[in-house]
């Protein structure tokens, strides 16, 4: 293997980190990577001062490109699009130590959907300069705009991200207690419990994808919510195993179907000790690459 395509394996992952994070899907943003290494191969190495640099902007300058496309395809969705989820490992074990705290941290599930609202270039603003760190000067060439502007587009940006999240989440301890509530009402199908553990204005969305049963439309409120859920507990319940697991960093859920194998992960949003959102994660394009934890 060549020093370039060595360095490149060693870079790979935090590659796939950054294109994962603008697009919301593995597939894509290993499509994007794979890209930019075709794009290395044929490129003047001599020319190229900083590798790491240059591959950064190639991936980013793909990913904003794909992700124009994306948005148009994901209104033409099935229901509900949910991003991918990074379920346990998934976020990289061979990532370095200080890359994988800031995607656990800062990429959450429901981070990921909230950044859908957002045009290409703030999404890509946000996620270059507020999650890993690069400087508008970087951030601007991968967006084709002056450091300035970049810097307001991530302005722009933040201040959508902060409306929306979550003001008392709490340690992942904490969080990971709250869902384990969760799992044991819904599980057993307790109304009263449920009502405990869910925010007033919860909002549950489930992605099928038109490839399994999933609910078309979010179901909002506590009430509403927590209804479905004892209906689904009732009807699956019993034939289904339930994994705690991690979900882009937070804690989340992982349903296994003993009939036939089929998946649902499930991604919480966690605000003062109550879920305010509920991911479901059922199309199973989107969790090829999960792995049950215990199997």
């Amino acid at each position: 293997m060549s020093d370039v395509a060595e360095r490149f394996e060693e870079l790979r992952p935090r590659l796939l980190r950054i294109a994962y994070s603008q697009l919301g899907s593995l597939a894509e943003a290993e499509d994007v990577v794979q890209d930019a290494w075709l794009r290395l191969e044929r490129a003047d190495l001599e020319a190229i001062e900083d590798l790491t640099g240059w591959l950064v902007t190639v991936v980013g300058r793909l990913a904003l490109d794909a992700l124009g496309s994306a948005r148009v395809r994901r209104e033409r969705y099935v229901g509900p699009w949910l991003p991918d989820p990074l379920v346990g490992a998934a976020a990289g074990d061979d990532a370095d130590p200080a890359d994988r705290v800031t995607l656990d941290e800062t990429v959450s599930h429901a981070l990921l959907f909230v950044l859908e609202r957002l045009s290409p270039a703030e999404r890509t603003a946000f996620i270059l300069h507020d999650v890993f760190g690069y400087s508008f000067q970087e951030v601007g060439d991968v967006v084709g705009r002056t450091p300035a502007a970049a810097r307001q587009l991530a302005s722009r940006a933040r201040r959508h991200v902060v409306e929306q999240r979550p003001r008392q989440s709490g340690t992942h301890e904490q969080q990971q207690r709250v869902v384990a509530a969760f799992a044991a009402a819904a599980g057993g199908g307790d109304l009263d419990a449920l009502l405990a553990v869910l925010d007033p204005d919860v909002v549950m969305r489930s992605d099928g994808g038109g490839r399994v049963r999933a609910a078309r439309k979010p179901l909002i409120g506590a009430d509403r919510v927590s209804r479905a859920l004892v209906a689904l507990a009732r009807k699956f319940a019993a034939r289904s195993d339930v994994r705690f697991t991690d979900v882009n960093g937070l804690p989340g859920l992982i349903m296994v179907s003993r009939d036939d194998g089929e998946l649902s992960v499930l991604a919480f949003t966690v605000d003062a000790d109550r879920i305010t959102t509920i991911h479901m994660q059922r199309n199973p394009d989107k969790l090829s690459h999960v792995a049950v934890p215990g199997e």
